[in-house]
């Protein structure tokens, strides 16, 4: 795949309206019992996470986090570098600084090419606003051990592959719920980050096409 040819297009298409919440809720894990949480949107806490897109082995590639139990929120998920916009920061630069504390990739290495739509999670009250980067080669990375377990590295091809799409049953704070969930290679991938992978797949999907590339 070349670069250049890929990243020029999607940073155009992240210009247009967006999927937004139609691809989203492809993954939205369902209660099979009414629930309701107390955080609102308009209560939400600003946050930002970051698709950090580069090449490697002919395809493109983005990292995704495994969680500590030692982390407030979201104790051993999988989840994009990310987390809360700090005072008098814009919610881009929230991302790069997040993904520099967690996983080592230095702001200057990163050329931001666009965002997708806001996700607000119920549960932890956060808005999450997502940002697409692009890095020319694939960067070295540091573990910030207090906050990230390991990090996965998931290619394009099988953010794209149909087969990667499952759902199942789960009990979740004892309340059964169907989860859809994205199975890689080397991780499955559920609720907000699976929600906002949808949309980024969504519109990948949509770029490929007009670009003619398989």
């Amino acid at each position: 795949m070349d670069t250049a040819s890929f990243i020029e297009p999607l940073k155009q298409r992240l210009t247009l309206e967006l999927p937004g919440e139609d691809a989203q809720r492809r993954f939205l894990a369902i209660p099979r019992t009414a629930v309701s949480f107390p955080n609102t949107e308009e209560n939400s806490i600003p946050s930002a996470v970051l698709i950090l897109l580069f090449p490697n082995n002919d395809d493109m590639h983005f990292f995704l986090t495994e969680r500590t139990q030692t982390v407030e929120f979201h104790k051993g998920q999988v989840s994009l570098p990310g987390g809360a916009q700090e005072k008098e920061e814009s919610l881009g630069t929230t991302a790069l600084r997040e993904a520099f504390e967690e996983i080592g990739i230095h702001p200057d290495d990163v050329e931001i090419v666009g965002s997708l739509t806001p996700l607000f999670t119920p549960v932890t009250g956060f808005m999450i606003h997502p940002f697409i980067g692009f890095a020319n080669r694939k960067p070295e990375t540091v573990i910030q051990e207090i906050e990230v377990a390991s990090i996965h590295t998931v290619s394009i091809s099988e953010l794209l592959d149909s087969r990667m799409e499952k759902q199942e049953k789960r009990t979740i704070r004892d309340i059964a719920v169907d989860v859809p969930f994205f199975d890689f290679s080397t991780i499955q991938v559920w609720g907000a980050t699976a929600m906002i992978l949808s949309e980024f797949k969504s519109v990948l999907t949509e770029v490929l096409h007009a670009e003619n590339w398989h």
